[in-house]
């Protein structure tokens, strides 16, 4: 795999990551994980955070960890650059 993700093909990523999205979300909730919901505060956060690329739902995901207090992990050295607790793996 790439040190970078964003040097990665969009086929390359799904190769790698292939998944039942289904089968994946069952198995997490079935395992005690439970889903965070998108609440308002979390999209406010967003006016605070400079865009360091195109993606704004990179944003919308450092903003909602940031609001909940979680430590989002990343391959995404972009990602990796926004503030905050951000753990690149």
């Amino acid at each position: 795999m790439p040190d970078d993700f964003d040097e990665m093909g969009r086929d390359e990523i799904e190769r790698i990551f292939k998944v039942d999205s289904r089968v994946l979300r069952r198995g997490l909730l079935d395992n005690g994980y439970s889903e965070l919901p998108m609440v308002s505060g979390q999209f406010v956060a967003i006016e605070s955070l400079t865009m360091i690329h195109k993606d704004p739902f990179d944003g919308v995901l450092v903003a909602q960890a940031t609001v909940e207090g979680i430590t989002p992990l990343t391959i995404d050295s972009l990602v990796a650059q926004y503030p905050g607790p951000i753990r690149t793996v």
